[in-house]
């Protein structure tokens, strides 16, 4: 799922503003920001790929 700026300020507790400033003044900062959001993403969609994973082998476990 992608994050607004509005999402990634809500989140971070943080107003729209600043994460235009740190994208503007810190590009570094926002960079780590993006990173981090880009890699809770990854983490989730890797998580209910695993739980869909297992859910397939305990359907085929019992139909053994």
């Amino acid at each position: 799922m992608k994050l607004t700026q509005q999402d990634m300020a809500r989140i971070l507790e943080v107003t729209q503003i600043t994460l235009r400033n740190w994208r503007k003044n810190k590009s570094a900062l926002y960079e780590i920001v993006l990173k981090g959001f880009a890699f809770e993403d990854v983490v989730k969609k890797s998580k209910q790929n695993y739980e869909e994973l297992q859910d397939l082998e305990d359907s085929f476990k019992k139909q053994i």
